[in-house]
């Protein structure tokens, strides 16, 4: 084990909670923590303007000073980074899921603030049925009618309120391509081959800027490879484990 005693915290990705880590096996190799981000699966929101530093903090403070592997997916993957940012001293590795260095356009945060104040009014249902297509690979939508199920309801029972305030926080991030050019850490980068959101050169860039980067492509997943192919996540995640 390249990681003996050392825990490996894994963030869930927008609009989800920490149910998108159940089928995953991984904590049959490595102490596992999946939190529930501020807002997200029953966890208190708070009153702080919208920050993922402050979703890195709720992170820290979960740690108490352990030093961890710490990823995430999508959304989960920038606060593993901003955990980066704000206590590089407890960050091992890290495991970075269908994500990337570079901040949003200007187009992108106006995107995420138009869904941010349709979600503060119509809540999650519409969420889901605006999202769906592109979180999952076309053969998820084809052939696992039980992932598209899950996820639709994983993302219709979360709170308008979290979504809109994760979104913000999300458009605010900074870019974080000098943070991991820093980063002296080993780091598995993954991503679905058929991810529409993140294409492979997102994944490629992203892993060249980590001298201890590696990536890994699993076939037949679009942006929730822990949901959509978790048997062939788990495995990548082992194997770059020992």
């Amino acid at each position: 084990m390249r990681f003996p005693d050392t825990p490996l915290v894994l963030l869930h990705a927008f609009p989800l909670d920490h149910r998108m880590w159940d089928g995953v096996g991984i904590a049959e190799h490595v102490e596992l923590i999946t939190p529930d981000q501020r807002g997200f699966g029953g966890t208190p929101l708070g009153a702080d303007e919208p920050d993922l530093a402050r979703v890195a903090d709720d992170v820290v403070a979960t740690l108490s000073g352990r030093r961890a592997l710490v990823g995430g997916c999508s959304m989960g993957s920038y606060v593993a980074m901003a955990v980066l940012r704000a206590a590089p001293e407890l960050v091992a590795g890290l495991v970075l899921v269908s994500g990337r260095a570079s901040a949003d356009t200007d187009a992108g945060r106006a995107n995420r603030e138009t869904m941010a104040a349709r979600a503060e009014t119509e809540g999650a249902g519409f969420v889901a049925d605006a999202m769906l297509a592109n979180l999952l690979g076309a053969e998820t939508h084809e052939r696992r009618p039980d992932v598209v199920a899950t996820v639709r309801t994983l993302v219709s029972e979360q709170d308008g309120a979290a979504i809109a305030w994760a979104q913000r926080a999300m458009a605010a991030r900074p870019d974080s391509a000098e943070l991991l050019r820093a980063a002296d850490v080993p780091t598995l980068i993954v991503r679905g081959e058929q991810d529409t959101l993140i294409p492979a050169e997102e994944a490629d860039a992203l892993a060249a800027l980590m001298p201890k980067a590696e990536v890994v492509t699993l076939a037949g997943a679009g942006h929730l490879p822990p949901l959509e192919v978790p048997e062939e996540f788990t495995g990548a995640v082992a194997r770059w484990l020992e």
